[in-house]
């Protein structure tokens, strides 16, 4: 029933107001208590003659108010709703809901979840099974059929992600599961944007034939994305993107971070009308330029706005040398004209004031350059040799071109890559057997790799290399008699490489063509920090581990635990949930890896055509409100008002003693409980309320495992689901049947109730207080253990000089706390036999050690592997995520896949969290087992 803004669920019930009339009756009809009054004997007679006086009828306003009552709990059993939202038709024998939760998703994802859960609402009331998938989430994930509440638990759980959706493999794995539910709704959420392979993916979603299909997509698409983020001569050249359709001109805002995150320059993109590309250029200088870590787009919260930035994109100081004086009168054969020419559009350029290399040398390493560029320069002198060398070893990158001048000056080793065969090679000249010699393929282990070789040049003299068995570890470039034509190799930190040839087009056309500023390019590219990030060994692409990715809603955040190390040097690679865009290295290199290239355009999805009847939905929230929960509430406060009054008509407030004085106690006993009643919360916690002794009973009638809270909404429910599926394990495994989970606040909540306390260490959930560490302090040293779980086994891989975040906020933790001295489980500890034998304690990652107290050897006079007492740890660590390994839902299903994907991982996860709970239950029990034969043969003597 819905009555414009109101409905009601039970609208029989109303029927019910009928009845007022009759109650007004009986209300008037039924007088109000007499009051009693206690005079003196003398004024008793003095009244003794009056007639006596009862009222015949109530008052009109307590009657008033009685009905007014009377009618608020017909409305309350009408279960009425303001502005109630229509039912979605999801009809049919199940729903599948297909979401998109890609990049685009993120600005009004809470927008999406809404509109989801009224579908599974919906199809919850209807008695239907639920098919839920999400488009960025890997192809093996579970899709269902899901109960209504595991499908909430399971959109709740989900998040946008940084990467692309792939409806083909996704929509693939819904089709197969519609083919068992026939007759089923099918919903689709998506984010406006068009895919590869879409026309295939709704093909084989919409090839099943639904009994309906309800569509929700955004009715204006407003992300706009950064594509590409140049360092150019006048500043950084920017260019965005967005959607087509908008015949009004735009504008976005950029701005430019560096690695602290300060905002340190802007510029302005404006959109033409109907222009779907803007450009600008952020005029700053070169120095504050190279300061730049990301650059991203104003009011666009998602990863696509947002481009990190590398060593590629810093402009670098080139230094040119020649011994040329003058290039005035022909300069098409002046030495440094190619090269001036080809790396000006992408570096700084600097030339000494003279040619003579003794000063021009000194000149150039004083002016710091990456790089210098000798083009044909023979001998150097032995001064300006010295400082050459110091600054090559230093980490600058030298580039040398052949020559007239090289070719007659002789070997030194220290500055020529390769040793060189004295004079020159012609290729194809009158005297010559030969003829010019193509460029090859250039070899998988150079700078060079991943470009495609110059098939139109020729080389018609180049210098020679003696032939060397190392000689191929040093090429970068071939010519196809293979004969190097570019030589490399590394001179200290820096890096040092040969061009066989003049720099001019007499020797080769290279220098003329395109191939010449791309090689020129990469060379640039390798004298800084990029080329230690993106350096293989031994000829091997570099695998790059996680450093800094770009969240959904373009933050740059620490790695996440499904993502994996980059391989560099083998072409474009994808974003992908193993690979999300993001820096990729160390604190000494990192490579950029970013969501949009170059050539990326935003296309609107086109709805596909279908058969069956097709139903649009908005994207809303629920603004839907349950009237029957105040209503109950102002029942119950009228009732107050009803009861004072009739104790004020019955004069119980018109004395200080006796019996009105009982009577006012009564009263004010009566509201107490009605006010208990009125502010009861609807749940309770453990950081409700200080546990007094009723409370502490009830805390400790079972064993409960607990978690510390964090404030960040999903790891607390990774952490409770995970504690539910490992308490759901020990029950079917051991005699022991644990509570519900706990969830611990430590700066409120009493620690000592609870055996052990998961404690999973988020980087993002803030810095516990003094008082809370003391407070934990104190449980560790009352005999509690607290289990701590950075989760970050792969991100914590690169060294021990680049922690993990996570391992940064524990390390912070630990170190307001009396922590012993710690050790990794000793193969014959305790914890090793608790339950299960055990070698290991993998969680959802396997790989890191599980650290306990160090065991204390010298007062362990027996042998015990633990220490004396009760022989309990204090404290735990670990990287592995054992919640994510124990997390379930509502099916008993596991939420989160193992890494890597083994089926036991997770057996062995559940088994070292037996293991735990029955060491924290038993101590160092099973450790004098062992001495159980000694103890007999005792007592048999």
């Amino acid at each position: 029933m819905n009555w414009l803004p109101l409905s009601f669920g039970a609208p029989a019930v109303l029927w019910g107001l009928l009845t007022l009339p009759v109650i007004w009756w009986l209300l008037r009809l039924t007088p109000p208590k007499p009051q009693a009054e206690i005079f003196p004997p003398l004024k008793i007679l003095a009244r003794v003659f009056r007639k006596e006086e009862t009222p015949h009828r109530s008052p009109w306003w307590l009657t008033l108010l009685r009905l007014l009552m009377a009618a608020l709990v017909v409305l309350a059993l009408a279960e009425p709703i303001f502005n109630p939202r229509e039912k979605l038709p999801t009809g049919g024998t199940a729903l599948a809901l297909v979401v998109d939760n890609g990049w685009a998703s993120a600005p009004d994802w809470k927008r999406r979840v809404a509109t989801a859960e009224r579908l599974i609402a919906d199809a919850g009331a209807a008695g239907q099974p639920v098919v839920l998938a999400l488009t960025a989430e890997k192809p093996n994930a579970e899709v269902g059929p899901f109960n209504a509440q595991a499908a909430l638990d399971r959109l709740r759980a989900a998040e946008p992600r940084p990467v692309p959706t792939d409806r083909r493999a996704v929509f693939a794995r819904v089709a197969g599961v519609l083919a068992t539910l026939p007759g089923a709704s099918l919903a689709i959420l998506d984010d406006g944007l068009a895919s590869e392979g879409d026309e295939q993916a709704f093909a084989a979603l919409l090839g099943q034939n639904p009994a309906n299909l309800l569509w929700a997509s955004p009715e204006r698409i407003d992300v706009a994305g950064l594509t590409a983020a140049e360092n150019e001569m006048d500043g950084f050249a920017l260019t965005a993107i967005r959607a087509p359709g908008d015949p009004a001109p735009g504008a976005v805002t950029a701005g430019a971070f560096d690695d602290k995150g300060r905002r340190i320059a802007d510029a302005t993109l404006s959109f033409a009308p109907g222009e779907t590309v803007a450009k600008g250029t952020m005029a700053v200088p070169f120095e504050l330029r190279n300061d730049f870590a990301s650059i991203a787009l104003d009011g666009q919260p998602q990863a696509g706005a947002v481009r990190v930035l590398d060593d590629s994109s810093k402009r670098r100081r080139v230094g040119l040398l020649s011994q040329v004086d003058s290039e005035e009168s022909q300069p098409l054969l002046a030495p440094l004209y190619y090269i001036r020419r080809a790396i000006e559009p992408f570096a700084d350029l600097i030339e000494p004031s003279t040619s003579d290399l003794a000063e021009a040398i000194p000149q150039l390493i004083e002016q710091k350059p990456a790089m210098i560029i000798m083009a044909d320069v023979g001998t150097i002198p032995p001064a300006a040799r010295e400082k050459l060398i110091a600054w090559l070893n230093e980490g600058g990158t030298l580039v040398r071109f052949a020559g007239s001048r090289l070719a007659a000056a002789g070997n030194d080793e220290e500055l020529l890559p390769v040793r060189l065969r004295l004079g020159e090679r012609s290729l194809g000249g009158a005297l010559s057997w030969t003829s010019p010699q193509p460029v090859s393929d250039f070899p998988p282990s150079g700078p060079f790799a991943d470009l495609s070789p110059p098939n139109e040049v020729t080389v018609s003299r180049q210098v020679l290399a003696e032939p060397t068995p190392d000689l191929a570890q040093s090429t970068w470039a071939n010519l196809a008699d293979g004969t190097p034509l570019v030589t490399g190799a590394r001179r200290g930190k820096g890096t040092l490489a040969l061009f066989h040839i003049a720099p001019q087009a007499t020797w080769s056309n290279l220098p003329i063509s395109g191939s010449f500023v791309e090689m020129l390019r990469r060379i640039v590219q390798l004298s800084r920090n990029q080329g230690t990030a993106a350096a293989g060994v031994e000829g091997q692409p570099a695998s790059l581990a996680p450093y800094r990715m770009i969240a959904a809603d373009g933050r740059l955040v620490p790695p996440t635990p499904d993502a994996r190390p980059l391989v560099a040097g083998r072409g474009a690679v994808p974003v992908t949930l193993e690979n999300p865009p993001g820096l990729y290295g160390t604190a000494e290199g990192v490579l950029a890896h970013n969501l949009l290239k170059a050539d990326s355009r935003l296309e609107p999805l086109v709805r596909p055509e279908v058969s069956v009847p097709v139903t649009g939905i908005r994207y809303a929230f629920d603004e839907s409100r349950d009237l029957k929960g105040p209503l109950v509430a102002a029942v119950l406060a009228l009732m107050v008002l009803d009861t004072l009054a009739v104790m004020w008509m019955g004069g119980m407030f018109s004395r200080r003693g006796g019996r009105g004085a009982r009577m006012t106690g009564t009263a004010a006993a009566v509201l107490l409980a009605l006010g208990t009643v009125l502010m009861q919360p609807g749940l309770a916690r453990a950081d409700d309320s200080k546990p007094g002794d009723q409370e502490a009973v009830e805390a400790i009638s079972k064993t409960r495992i607990a978690y510390v809270i964090t404030g960040e909404s999903s790891v607390d429910a990774i952490s409770r689901a995970g504690i539910v599926g490992l308490t759901r394990f020990l029950i079917e495994k051991t005699a022991l049947e644990p509570g519900e989970p706990a969830g611990v606040d430590l700066a409120k909540d009493e620690l000592a109730f609870y055996p052990l306390i998961y404690w999973p260490i988020d980087p993002a959930a803030p810095m516990p207080s003094e008082a809370a560490i003391a407070r934990l302090d104190a449980y560790m040293k009352q005999g509690g253990t607290v289990l701590f779980d950075t989760r970050d086994q792969f991100a914590n891989g690169i060294g021990a000089d680049s922690a993990s975040p996570a391992t940064e906020r524990l390390r912070d933790i630990l170190a307001n706390l009396n922590v012993p001295p710690l050790e990794p489980v000793p193969p014959d500890h305790v914890l090793t036999k608790a339950f299960f034998i055990l070698p290991e304690f993998p969680g959802r990652f396997n790989g890191s050690p599980l650290w306990v107290e160090a065991s204390l050897e010298a007062s362990n006079a027996e042998g015990r592997p633990v220490r004396t007492g009760d022989g309990v740890t204090p404290i735990m660590i670990t990287a592995n995520d054992f919640a994510g390994a124990w997390a379930i839902d509502e099916s008993g299903e596991p939420l989160l896949p193992t890494v890597p994907s083994d089926p036991m991982q997770r057996i062995y996860a559940l088994r070292a969290g037996v293991n735990i709970m029955m060491y924290m239950l038993t101590g160092n029990y099973k450790s004098d087992q062992v001495h159980v034969p000694v103890l007999l043969e005792r007592l048999g003597q």
